[in-house]
């Protein structure tokens, strides 16, 4: 199911939040999801509940005010079928420029004050780019060379709150969400997305997931293939070299099964290896256009086999590649990827999906700057998570009418005229208001 063909984007916003109605469940809920998207779209400062209240019904913004509220911080409306409903109606717009290539999962996070809403604890706050109180959410997004849309999205909760049944109880935790890292959240969604017959991609992920070697496994383990950042210090066999093979059996007791390391058989750092290969190794590879010029850098692949822990199996992991990124200029290698794409394919698209992460930070930047993705102000799990759904919801929107947007020109300010507010006002959170 695709979205009609006219040249109206009204007509059209109108008849994708429809689509979106019909999994809403009651008609009541009807009005308020449509007021609640068009609030996203519309270009104001701030996109909580209040300022939304006024762009979209200023002549009874507080019933307005009470009536969003109630929808997103206490509706009992399922954000997986909503957020189904807009893969239904957006991935047929993406692969109308070319099929799914990846699934990116990444986390995003948002600087919070205070210790009320949920899930909020001093942690390392990527916004910030350092530790500080914030909320983390984990993603899984479908992408192609065109474009990105986030297909689940999940609060990361601290082990202080997983375990605070006070707190759980307050926010609204349902029983049945328990403490899980980072990895194991994303490991969850990726599963998810083989059982839901999802169109395939290699999974790409930053250093912050690919170090976990047990979610590079599992990715295997479910027929899929990764290119997964990792941290310098990470250790590998290179070609030719391995770990020793278990001890010859003695006679007595339980046969050696375990692979054996000594001083003449060590793994090496993935930063060793990479400063002791040739200058013949090192290719300058251009990927894709940039903003204003062709995006390119120096890059060398070996095949190696990862050694964390091998020590405790029977045998050898089995081989993949090693990325290396050394831009001219640097004084050392600045990025790592290990990846289990075919051992034949071109060094060019090896390095093309290693990049298309960059997909996840547009999507990122678009939902927090374009729909206000950061801007909910309530302090529950539901509310936090209806609001993320709707953001989606209106960025899937947004992906649909990519062609229709002159560059260089707001989405929102094209797509939708200004609605009037009353003279003065200013929108709690905003930098006036403040």
């Amino acid at each position: 199911m695709g979205l009609p063909r006219s040249s109206d984007s009204n007509a059209r916003f109108l008849a994708y939040v429809e689509g979106l109605t019909s999994v809403i469940g009651h008609a009541d809920r009807a009005k308020p999801l449509q007021d609640y998207c068009l609030g996203l779209m519309m270009p104001c400062e701030r996109k909580s509940v209040e300022p939304m209240a006024a762009i979209t019904a200023p002549e009874r913004t507080a019933a307005q005010h009470q009536s969003l509220l109630h929808f997103i911080g206490e509706g009992r409306w399922s954000d997986e079928k909503v957020l189904a409903k807009v893969r239904e109606l957006v991935l047929p717009e993406m692969e109308r420029q070319g099929p799914i290539e990846a699934w990116i999962i990444d986390d995003t996070s948002f600087p919070k004050k205070g210790q009320h809403s949920v899930g909020v604890a001093r942690q390392y706050c990527g916004e910030l780019g350092k530790q500080d109180n914030c909320q983390v959410a984990v993603t899984l997004s479908m992408a192609n060379h065109d474009a990105s849309l986030p297909v689940a999205y999940r609060l990361y909760l601290p082990k202080d709150w997983a375990s605070d049944r006070k707190r759980r109880r307050k926010v609204g935790v349902p029983e049945e969400i328990t403490f899980k890292t980072k990895p194991e959240i994303a490991l969850a969604q990726i599963r998810w997305a083989c059982e839901a017959g999802l169109p395939r991609g290699a999974v790409v992920m930053d250093a912050g997931f690919g170090v976990d070697t047990n979610l590079r496994t599992s990715i295997t383990a479910l027929g899929l293939s990764y290119v997964a950042g990792i941290q310098s210090h990470t250790t590998v066999w290179a070609s030719g070299t391995g770990p020793r093979p278990p001890k010859k059996w003695s006679g007595h007791g339980r046969p050696p099964k375990l692979l054996r390391r000594d001083d003449k058989h060590k793994p090496a750092s993935v930063k060793e290896l990479a400063l002791a290969l040739p200058k013949r190794a090192w290719r300058k590879i251009t990927w894709r256009e940039g903003t204003a010029e062709k995006l390119s850098s120096r890059f060398a692949r070996v095949r190696v086999r990862v050694a964390h822990r091998d020590y405790w199996l029977a045998d050898k992991r089995p081989e993949e590649w090693l990325l290396i990124e050394w831009p001219d200029g640097e004084k050392e290698p600045i990025k790592y990827w290990l990846s289990t794409l075919p051992e034949d394919i071109v060094f060019r698209r090896l390095v093309d999906i290693a990049k298309l992460r960059w997909r996840i930070e547009r999507d990122y930047q678009e939902l927090k700057q374009e729909v206000g993705l950061g801007h909910f102000e309530g302090r529950g799990w539901r509310g936090f998570h209806h609001h993320a759904t709707l953001c989606i919801a209106a960025y899937g929107f947004l992906i649909s009418e990519r062609e229709t947007i002159p560059p260089s020109t707001e989405c929102a300010a094209r797509l939708f005229p200004q609605l009037a507010l009353y003279e003065g006002y200013q929108p709690r959170g905003s930098t006036a208001a403040a």
